[in-house]
């Protein structure tokens, strides 16, 4: 065929292009226009209904000269160390001891992973009767005999946060597991056997062999994590409600109690805008690491 009579790159696959786009319109619309239309009226002074009266950037001074609003953020920063860390070390370790070819292998998948099935409401109200003073585990240990025993998190505002993480630790370590002994069945067994003939340690194996090849794994995995750590709300209010006071609040429970009982959309606003960057911090340098680093052939 010569060059005159090959098709032209934009009829190319014409009828997959014409069934993508309701998909291309509803991203446009939905999605960037959403979030453009919420970026814009974060700098008015909406209340019950948007309006265009613009203040500038009265709504980001307000929110960063209130306290709960800062709460909110130092919880984020903890609960979100405390999720990657441990999600990914207890994960990982959780895979590799699968990844053994042990004895009833399907059985303890299946007990890890069945957590990550709940919704985080119900993962939450469980997990507030566990750390309940009166009938959970504190009363469960006293009542064994160790009567100084103290296990309440969620009663106490200097730790609420850390009981907070427990749950969400319960729930979503299945799930990184999972990944993570799906990356390590895709390692060749050659290279297994190459280590144990050179006489290297499996601690280092999996140190300094395989977790480097795994590494698209471990970006997909932080920005699961990562993605859910921003967004956490349901978690929260299941257990806390944001208490005691304001000791548990998130970004995501100050948006919400802002748009939708202190009808001030205009502050709701300027605190969703605030997310959005936090997941364009998450997003960029995971995009960079995929698509931007990578040679051209």
């Amino acid at each position: 065929m010569s060059k005159s009579e090959r098709p032209n790159q934009l009829f190319r696959n014409l009828n997959a292009k014409v069934a993508s786009i309701p998909m291309i319109l509803t991203a446009l619309v939905v999605f960037v226009g959403g979030t453009a239309w919420t970026v814009l009226y974060s700098f008015t002074n909406s209340k019950l209904l948007p309006r265009l009266s613009f203040v500038g950037l009265d709504q980001y001074y307000r929110l960063w000269s209130t306290p709960r609003w800062l709460v909110s953020i130092e919880n984020l920063l903890i609960y979100g160390v405390l999720s990657l860390v441990f999600s990914l070390v207890i994960g990982f370790v959780l895979a590799a001891l699968l990844d053994q070819k042990i004895r009833f292998e399907d059985t303890f998948r299946t007990i890890f992973l069945y957590p990550f099935a709940l919704s985080f409401i119900v993962t939450g109200l469980v997990w507030q009767w566990l750390l309940n003073p009166d009938f959970g585990i504190q009363h469960v240990v006293r009542e064994l005999g160790w009567e100084s025993f103290s296990f309440n998190p969620l009663y106490d505002s200097s730790i609420v946060i850390y009981g907070i993480s427990i749950a969400a630790l319960w729930q979503g370590t299945g799930l990184i597991m999972c990944l993570m002994l799906a990356g390590l069945r895709g390692i060749d067994e050659d290279i297994w056997k190459a280590a144990r003939v050179d006489g290297i340690p499996m601690w280092k194996t999996y140190l300094f062999i395989i977790i480097p090849m795994m590494r698209p794994v471990f970006i997909t995995t932080l920005v699961i994590i990562a993605s859910g750590i921003v967004k956490v709300y349901d978690l929260v209010v299941a257990q806390t409600s944001g208490g005691p006071g304001i000791a548990s609040e998130v970004p995501a429970k100050y948006v919400y109690d802002y748009m939708f009982f202190a009808q001030n959309l205009g502050q709701g606003f300027a605190a969703s805008t605030m997310m959005l960057l936090s997941v364009m911090i998450v997003i960029v340098p995971w995009a960079y690491l995929e698509f931007g680093g990578r040679k051209r052939v």
